[in-house]
């Protein structure tokens, strides 16, 4: 059994009343565990979806678990909470009573939180209570809660420095594949390097650690040993705040005795054993010297000087930056083997050895500082007890470069590589000629590529254009702080335009270069303000999105019933609805109605009403199922995937075959399911029909009850969908967008999430996102407009 991530609740009062202001309760003090009472009435704020809203305001912190409860005799009540960093739950059922509504939830940043307090259907009024607590009731939610265990001396609070005891055992809470569980909460600085370790001579250990600033890490063996049976993690906390740290075994059931410990400081190790970056003191204290950019100090390890405490000797010199800015930080010796890193507001990172090194020992760092302030730049060898003198230098950088051409959609594969910038400095509202030829700089797969740079703003939106006669255009567009965004085709084919809104202060660069490797030739490149591109212009807004959306948890004893599966159905439709994009025509199919015969009745109907102006979205959650087949071009595995529904499977030959039926805009596949991945083959290779899908094809797909939702794929898609995936704030989810989102929500999320094949081979779930013929500024859905944006998602 594969383990499913959890999300731990901790029992946490608020460090001061929260003032809530509303339409309603202006100005009054909701106290933990207290409420106040307010009323839905004509007058207040609406919804574009016609729902009357309340809106409070809340101040929280990264950590702080809070419990919204609203209560009503007469209406249907619905809360919605949105926050810092996309942050958004809603809620239409919970406690005793079906119509009214409850929220547990993890603040994952410290900032103003707005409550919505409304009603599930337009035009509801009447009096409601709403109740604010520190929420202490979401234990009750997941399971036993805090320190839980009969004879447990575990589940309470750690201290860096000091280590604690504690058993497994019967009355422990329980992960979903049976395994036992403390849970421990350790309070963490911004900035500062914590390294967990859990000893145990009666069970193989595993840890599983979750915190502010999206912190997620498990591990089954420390690192630092081969072959045995203790765990470790190190961290590096992004924000002040309270971690949750569980304590468990690797096996179901097994119990007994163990030691947990915490250590501030000293050298991280990531999963594969190796060094990541050393943290001594807090930088006010630990500071040798300042560092100015263009300047070389020479200094020397030696007796006497700072230890890390794995050993190694350390020097930190402070370097004052500036937002955007590019460093080329470089530690040369001859005497040691140089360990180079760099920290500061948002930014740790660590390098053994040069990354354009020849085989040397040398180290160097290219960075894109994230904020303005003071960075602290450690000197400090490989190996403990090194000595030596050593010569370290801090330079502006050309910049970061493409090593070869991204796959689509390629964020986090190639974010932060370099680039060295050729071809000069261009200025929004400028127009250059140039070629393509033989002495270029090329990409690693091939093709000649000239770099130009200009300065933007947030908030600006411009459009970078290439135009050739002589080669297929390529663009690549780098930010301040290093990702990447490409594109091939603009309106004919064979240009290329990138039409985006700038996200940060700083020097942007644009690659231009081509398709295929080796073309050469002349090229006319501008950046130029931008209204968005024509093809963005004519995406109609309103009820555009023509959705089936299905969602299997019972399954009649045919196969396991699945938790949440089809509330990802029912909340999906409610999303969109409120959002003012769902077409009345859009069908939810759930349980014993979700049918093979249902679905296909479905899509008889849906394709009749959506018409080529419109986006059609079929979405499923439930399960997925593989199962041989001749091998051939559409299965070259030799497997064919089905999803399974109340009655019997749809395979994906037969989604392939539905799909052809479709006269729309875009059409989107989203499959929430066990082998989902297979389906991109069969339905994918058509025009204007993108895939989205929770797992490769030949692995399982795991069960969110970190999100109380069926997948991860179906709770982030809902946000996505909702506003969040509008990454420029333009007012638009893109292709390009929604998937990016996406892919950060599950590498923040999912990254550790184990999944399997069908013959037990083990890895992680992976989300697969296939963009066929849609280009990445091809829009999704165009938002509704709502002046007090509180439906915003």
């Amino acid at each position: 059994m594969r383990k499913v991530l959890f999300s731990t609740a901790l029992s946490l009062s608020l460090a001061a009343a929260p003032l809530l202001t509303g339409p309603a309760i202006a100005q009054q003090r909701l106290q933990p565990n207290g409420s106040v009472q307010g009323e839905l009435s004509r007058g207040d704020d609406q919804l574009d979806s016609g729902e009357f809203i309340d809106v409070y305001e809340v101040q929280g912190r990264a950590g702080q678990s809070l419990s919204v409860t609203m209560r009503s005799d007469d209406f249907d009540t619905y809360l919605m909470i949105r926050g810092p960093g996309d942050f958004s739950e809603d809620n239409d059922d919970g406690g005793d009573d079906g119509a009214n509504s409850a929220l547990d939830v993890r603040l994952p940043a410290d900032g103003t939180y707005r409550i919505t307090a409304t009603s599930y259907e337009p035009g509801e009024s009447g009096r409601y209570t709403l109740s604010l607590n520190g929420g202490s009731g979401m234990g009750q939610a997941i399971g036993n809660t805090m320190g839980g265990g009969q004879g447990n001396a575990g589940g309470s609070a750690l201290q860096a420095g000091r280590s604690a005891s504690g058993v497994l055992g019967p009355g422990d809470r329980r992960l979903d594949a049976g395994e036992f569980a403390d849970d421990w909460e350790l309070p963490v600085r911004r900035g500062e390097t914590y390294t967990v370790s859990l000893d145990s001579g009666d069970f193989d250990a595993y840890l599983m650690v979750r915190g502010p600033g999206g912190l997620s890490e498990d591990n089954d063996d420390d690192p630092g040993q081969r072959g045995g049976r203790n765990s470790r993690v190190t961290f590096t906390a992004a924000a002040d705040g309270m971690v949750d740290i569980s304590a468990t075994s690797f096996g179901a059931n097994e119990t007994g005795r163990y030691q947990i410990l915490v250590e501030q400081g000293g050298r991280a190790y990531g999963n594969n054993g190796r060094p990541q970056q050393p943290t001594n003191q807090p930088p006010s204290r630990q500071s040798d010297g300042s560092l100015q950019v263009g300047q070389s100090v020479n200094g020397a390890l030696r007796q006497g000087d700072r230890q890390l405490t794995s050993g190694e000797f350390v020097n930190t010199y402070t370097l004052r930056g500036r937002r955007g800015q590019q460093l080329d930080l470089r530690l040369s010796s001859s005497a040691f083997d140089p360990y180079l890193t760099i920290q500061g507001p948002g930014l740790a990172e660590a390098n053994d050895d040069d990354p354009d090194g020849d085989g040397g020992r040398d180290s160097r760092l290219l960075v894109t500082l994230p904020q303005d302030g003071e960075y602290q730049v450690s000197a400090t060898s490989y190996q403990p007890g090194e000595q030596g003198a050593y010569r370290l230098s801090a330079n502006a950088s050309d910049g970061r470069a493409p090593q070869g051409r991204p796959r689509q959609d390629s964020y986090v594969e190639n974010r932060g590589q370099r680039q060295d910038v050729r071809g000069g400095s261009i200025q929004i509202g400028s127009t250059v000629g140039g070629a393509l030829q033989a002495g270029d700089e090329q990409l690693d797969s091939g093709e000649y590529i000239d770099t130009f740079t200009f300065t933007g703003r947030r908030g600006e939106r411009i459009a970078a254009e290439l135009t050739s006669s002589a080669f297929d255009a390529y663009l690549i567009l780098t930010t301040p702080s290093g990702e990447q965004i490409d594109n091939d085709d603009g309106e004919d084919g064979t240009n290329s335009r990138l039409d985006t809104v700038l996200q940060e202060d700083g020097e942007y660069s644009v690659g231009v270069t081509s398709f295929a490797a080796g073309e050469t030739g002349s090229y006319r490149f501008s950046v130029m303000p931008s209204q968005g591109s024509p093809r963005q212009a004519s995406v109609q807004g309103g009820q555009r999105v023509f959705a089936i959306m299905v969602g299997v948890s019972d399954y009649g004893g045919a196969a396991n019933d699945l938790p949440y599966t089809d509330e990802d159905a029912e909340k999906l439709a409610e999303t969109l609805r409120r959002g003012g994009v769902l077409n009345p025509a859009s069908v939810v199919l759930t349980n014993a109605d979700a049918t093979v015969a249902g679905v296909r009745r479905a899509f008889q109907q849906v394709s009749r009403e959506a018409g080529p102006d419109d986006m059609f979205l079929f979405f499923f959650s439930g399960h997925g199922t593989q199962e041989d087949t001749q091998a051939s071009a559409q299965e070259p595995d030799g497997k064919m995937e089905s999803i399974v529904l109340r009655d019997g499977e749809i395979s994906d030959v037969e989604m392939g075959q539905l799909f052809d039926g479709l006269n729309t805009r875009l059409s989107l596949l989203v499959l929430d399911a066990c082998f989902s991945g297979g389906f991109a083959r069969n339905v994918v290779d058509r025009p204007g029909v993108m895939g989205l899908f929770s797992s490769e094809e030949d692995l399982t797909s795991a069960v969110a009850d970190k999100f109380e939702a069926g997948g991860y794929l179906s709770h982030f898609l809902r946000a996505g969908l909702a506003g969040a995936g509008d990454v420029d704030g333009d007012g638009m989810v893109t292709a390009g967008e929604l998937a990016t989102y996406l892919r950060r929500q599950f590498v923040a999320e999912v990254e550790n999430v184990e999944a399997e094949t069908m013959e037990g081979q083990r890895n992680y779930q992976n989300l697969v996102i296939d963009r066929g013929g849609v280009q990445v500024d091809d829009v999704v859905l165009r938002l509704a407009s709502n002046g007090s944006n509180a439906g915003s998602r």
